[in-house]
Order: structure tokens, then sequence, then C-alpha cells
């Protein structure tokens, strides 16, 4: 297979590096579409050969070139290659979320079903062994028929601070947290219960990032971003890219191209986005849930638990038991989880019995092999997988549209309907 990539920030790394190695024989990169040649000259570099680049406005000739594209760009703009890639007939791998609104929803289901090509959403989540295990109990029955779900998320301070420095503290390109964050956990719910949102209710609200909040707290006038601001290496809450060597080159030294400030303040102007999310969700198998993401906890991790006609499920994951304020300064180890405060737990209640802590079997490399098993399917293709973990466009559309119905409930008070089996708002 022929590969090219669009958009060359850093998530394309991972495909770029499984190309380069263990995945090697799966196919070659044949061209490379940003509208950054710093970033472009980053990646030719890290490939080691010359490889063509081009501007977005020259992306017919990336179709010529290419058997596959790799979609990694702002989430807004993943309609406009995704469509053209698929109408070209070209295979198309994507990062979520699939797209923004429901107007790319419907674009991009129109261009999968007429074309020759195939459409793979890498949800890495479902990947994850801890996940697929949550999947595995559910099928087998484990707690009889779910009747509801309570589903809690919470990033903190380093994670969840860095979607207000960046390009994600804009709706308009990256649909909200509801969207680029939340269609992870919501394509979860869908693929673990096997069923669709039909009906959305939400509140949100932005209470914590921003520069209203930020006054309103007494904070004192803030920088613009954090190059050569004066609290670079004390306040936890400015970054300092220029430590990371990577985002350095990909974003610090591309700014001159496009002007893009990757550590702006989080307590800027211009954050339109909320950082507190609470969403009601009934599914098309008569379950519900209950849902929220929080973005500037102490600690990261996330809790879900399914009642069921038999018993109840649990499962608790603290991936960051605290955040050391070195951590949020320095982005080099702002991406470290912390091994000692680090931990899962899988619990199985069955009604009359005592409770049963279910072993998660974990391999090598990021979400706990996880990573490496959603290559092996984008690159080889799936084995036989009885938990059906590799993503079309339906399970993209599905996650997308319930960020959306929540995003339009909250803004409007009302709940939102999704028919045709959760792809299209009521």
């Amino acid at each position: 297979m022929k590969y090219a990539f669009v958009g060359l920030g850093h998530r394309a790394q991972m495909y770029v590096d499984a190309l380069l190695g263990e995945w090697r024989d799966a196919g070659t990169i044949v061209a490379l579409c940003d509208t950054n040649r710093t970033r472009m000259d980053y990646y030719v570099e890290r490939i080691g050969q010359e490889v063509p680049c081009f501007a977005p406005a020259e992306f017919d000739k990336v179709l010529e070139l290419a058997d596959a594209v790799i979609v990694t760009t702002v989430d807004a703009t993943h309609a406009r290659y995704v469509c053209a890639a698929l109408d070209a007939g070209r295979d198309v791998i994507v990062e979520k979320p699939l797209t923004v609104d429901a107007e790319g929803c419907a674009a991009i289901a129109e261009a999968a079903e007429r074309s020759s090509g195939k459409l793979i959403v890498t949800f890495n989540y479902r990947y994850s062994p801890r996940n697929s295990a949550v999947r595995r109990l559910l099928m087998e029955g484990a707690i009889g028929e779910v009747t509801s779900v309570h589903f809690e998320w919470t990033l903190d301070t380093i994670h969840g601070a860095d979607y207000f420095r960046r390009w994600h503290r804009n709706r308009a390109s990256s649909g909200g947290l509801l969207v680029h964050k939340s269609t992870h956990h919501f394509d979860l719910v869908n693929w673990w219960l096997g069923a669709a949102p039909e009906l959305v209710f939400a509140q949100t609200d932005l209470r914590f990032y921003g520069a209203e909040n930020a006054k309103k707290r007494g904070l004192e006038e803030r920088p613009a971003r954090g190059q050569g601001a004066p609290g670079l290496g004390t306040d936890p809450f400015i970054l300092d890219i220029s430590v990371d060597p990577r985002l350095k080159r990909l974003y610090l030294d591309a700014e001159h191209e496009d002007g893009y400030i990757r550590d702006q303040d989080v307590f800027g102007e211009g954050v339109d986005i909320d950082d507190n999310m609470s969403v009601l969700v009934r599914y098309t198998n008569r379950a519900i849930m209950t849902y929220s993401l929080h973005t500037h906890a102490p600690w990261e991790g996330y809790r879900v638990a399914f009642n069921g006609t038999a018993g109840r499920l649990e499962l608790d994951v603290v991936e960051r038991e605290w955040t050391p304020p070195h951590a949020a300064i320095d982005p080099s180890a702002a991406g470290k989880k912390h091994a000692a405060g680090s931990w899962e737990r899988l619990t199985l209640h069955r009604h009359w019995s005592k409770p049963e802590e279910v072993p998660i079997e974990t391999g090598a490399g990021g979400h706990g092999g996880g990573d490496r098993l959603l290559l092996n399917d984008v690159f080889r293709g799936p084995d036989n997988d009885p938990l059906a973990r590799q993503a079309g466009y339906r399970d993209g559309i599905r996650s997308v549209l319930t960020g959306v119905a929540a995003t339009m409930a909250a803004q409007t008070g009302t709940p939102v309907r999704l028919v045709d089996d959760g792809t299209r708002v009521g």
C-alpha cells in the first residue's frame, strides 16, 4: 500500500513511526500534505528519505500518488479530506472525531456509500485491554441485560488544560470537547452496549479556564502565551514548549509560516468551549447513561459502572494519581504516567454473590498494548475479532452526533433526538 498523510502535527507520528518500524512491510509513505512546510520537513527528516510535500490546495496530486490517506488534520477539516479521498476511491484512516458537525457526518456518509474505498476511524480506546474486558463480560451476559450506565471522566490540570492552549479551545475548529474528546467515550458506550444513542440531553458550562473565570478568581493580568512569559518555569499553567525537542520543531519553529501558537494562555481571551459537561443519553436497547467530563481535576482517569438485571460491573482507572507542577510546565514530563500512582480495577458484582475482581491482561506499548493492536488492524487488517473493535464510518458518526446533540441540548435546554440508528439528528 502507498500511504499519504494529511495533517503533520504530533498525532501523525504514531502512524509514521508504525510504517517505519513494525509495520514497514505493510506499505510505504509516498506523500505529505500540510499547511506548514516546517512541519512536513520534520517528518521528511524522520522518514529518512525525500517524500513529496504538498499544500492543501494540491490535495488532488496527493491522491494521485496514494492508495490510502491518513487524516490527522484539525477536526473541522476532516470531512473535506475524507470525502475527497473516498470520492477518488482511496482507503481512508481518520483520527477521531470523524468530523465536528451533522453536515460533515452526512457528507462523509454519502461519500462512503458511493466509494469503493474503505474508511476506518481510529478509536484506540476500544483496543485497551481493560475496555476490551468490559466488552467481553457484557457480551457474555455477566450482569444480564444492561439497564443503566454511569460514566465519569476526569482530565487533570496537565492534560485537561492543554486543550485550552491549542486550536481545540475554539469550537469552530474542534466542535468543543463533547465532540473532540467525548467522542472516544461515547463510542466506547455504543460499542460496549451494542446499541445506538436515540435521545440526548446535556448541561455544560465554562467555569475554570478562559479570561472571565480568571478575573473572577482575582488572577492578575496574564501573558498571551508561554514563550517569553515572566512566569515561565514557575507557573504550572504556562507551558514551555521549547524544552521538548519535538514540540519545538513542530510548532515553535513553525510559527513563522502560519502564525499558529501552541502555548496560548489557558486563561486568555478567545476560549469558547466548555470545561464542565454533564450528559444524559437513552439508547436503542432502553439503557440510559449519565456521563460527565471535567477538565481541571487534580487527578486523571475514569470510572464507569454498568447496572444490569443480574448484577453490576465497575471499572475504575487512575491514569495519573496527582499532578506535580513540574509536569504541567514541562511537556516532555506531562505525557508520562506515574507508574506508582496509576492503577486499574475491574469488579464484577453478581446478585447474591461476593464481588469478583476480574484480571486485566496488558501488553507492551501505549494504552496497555491497545495501540499496537489498533495499528495492526489498521495496517494488516483485523483478524477474526469477536469483539469487533475496528470502527467504520457509522461508528464515527454515532459518536460525533452524540456530542453534537449534547451541545445542541445544552444550548437550547431541550432534548435532541437521534434517528436512523443514531446516525442522523431527528
